[in-house]
């Protein structure tokens, strides 16, 4: 339930990111997304008289934040600001094979041929999906996407391995608190620097990022993979894309190309495969 509920509560991060973007630009919304969440996050660890990590446990609370808390969103709200929602959502359908593969590799742990088959067949309907979108090579929000999925894909990998000793809300919380001087710094530059227009829906697009996309869905996120292990809980994201597809034709109003769903459904099928396959 923990892990559906963050899945969730991700789902709705790109149309959340794209309202935000319609009062303000791209390196306010980022930073604003990681200060507002890093108030949270003090407050949350203050009240819980939570103690500071082990020593051994800060660089890979670095990783989390460099992943999950600045990287992802900035380049995500880049990103949206040259591809739609619905799109955004299938490229970054590739996340749990990145996250198994980085982890493998990290590990060092064998994986079965059927494995490397299945991550071969989702790229390849990833890679055909953009080419086919753009009639040509990958554009730049495509490039700024792949990005995306490598530095979270480190940010969940270190995170799930932190949430073995250390509680789940608190990974999530020290790593938001680890990156608040890079994000209150972003936000005191870009502020003046970028045009703001304020408006109801961007208001509440920049509130939920800041507290449900980057701190409270991470928590449950982050406390489902530690009751029940990081590969059972990455097979509940499978389902991440074809949410956001959802929103982005309920609540945005797109109309995603016809290939966008089947493309999705391709891309979960090789995921489930990967997830699936035993040692």
């Amino acid at each position: 339930m923990l892990a559906s509920l963050g899945v969730l509560a991700f789902s709705f991060s790109f149309p959340a990111t794209a309202w935000a973007l319609r009062g303000f630009g791209p390196w306010t919304t980022t930073g604003m997304r990681g200060l507002l969440a890093g108030v949270l996050a003090v407050a949350c660890l203050a009240f819980a008289r939570a103690p500071l990590p082990r020593r051994a446990d800060w660089p890979g609370l670095l990783v989390v934040a460099g992943g999950c808390v600045v990287g992802f969103p900035l380049l995500t709200t880049f990103a949206l600001q040259v591809s739609t929602t619905a799109h955004s959502a299938v490229v970054i359908g590739l996340l749990p094979l990145v996250t198994a593969a980085m982890s493998a590799a990290w590990t060092r742990r064998r994986l079965p041929v059927l494995f490397w088959l299945a991550a071969i067949a989702g790229a390849a309907a990833v890679a055909g999906f953009t080419l086919a979108q753009s009639c040509g090579p990958p554009t730049l929000g495509d490039l700024y996407l792949f990005g995306a999925l490598l530095l979270c894909a480190a940010g969940y990998v270190e995170g799930g391995r932190l949430a073995a000793h250390l509680p789940g809300w608190q990974v999530i919380a020290w790593g938001v608190v680890a990156a608040l001087p890079v994000s209150a710094l972003v936000t005191a530059v870009a502020l003046p620097m970028e045009p703001v227009h304020p408006t109801a829906l961007s208001l509440v697009g920049i509130g939920y990022i800041a507290a449900v996309s980057q701190l409270g869905g991470f928590m449950v996120w982050y406390r489902g993979m530690a009751e029940i292990g990081v590969p059972r809980a990455s097979q509940f994201q499978l389902a991440q894309p074809l949410v956001t597809l959802v929103w982005s034709v309920w609540v945005m109003g797109e109309r995603p190309s016809p290939l966008a769903p089947v493309t999705a459904l391709l891309v979960l099928g090789c995921i489930a495969v990967t997830q699936r396959v035993r040692r």
